[in-house]
């Protein structure tokens, strides 16, 4: 699979779309089909006990599908997200998680992902698996 956007076409693409985002996420690696991204995770996505907060780890998730999707579509700003399906197994050590995302299906007008979630560095031990549809506007 082709990509249609690099990393620095999508990071301009968020820095003008999605400026919320900030600094939390910064992509890692795009390896079709996969991309790897990280959540930058400081005090506000710990919860108590020391722990990344699981809604932090699903935007996690869902921000990383939607960039892969993006990457393999274009700058399709409209994708939305229409399922997700995540299963926290661990707690992730504060600091880094990253969540690697595989593109299963993309079809004309949705998109399947899956991803695992790891605290950076222990790739052997996921925190969370994720699995996201999104809806793909039609292209005109």
């Amino acid at each position: 699979m082709e990509m249609k956007m690099n990393r620095a076409e999508i990071d301009a693409f968020l820095k003008a779309e999605f400026p919320q985002v900030g600094d939390d996420f910064e992509i890692v690696e795009i390896t079709p089909p996969f991309i790897t991204v990280a959540l930058n995770a400081t005090t506000q996505h710990l919860r108590p006990g020391g722990t990344v907060s699981g809604p932090s780890m699903f935007g996690l998730a869902d921000v990383t599908a939607y960039l892969l999707i993006l990457a393999a579509l274009g700058p399709v700003a409209l994708a939305v997200t229409t399922n997700c399906s995540i299963d926290f197994m661990r707690k992730p050590a504060p600091g880094r998680v990253l969540c690697r995302m595989e593109l299963l299906k993309l079809g004309r007008s949705l998109a399947v992902c899956e991803g695992r979630l790891y605290s950076e560095g222990r790739e052997d031990a996921p925190v969370a698996r994720a699995a996201l549809t999104y809806s793909i506007p039609p292209i005109k």
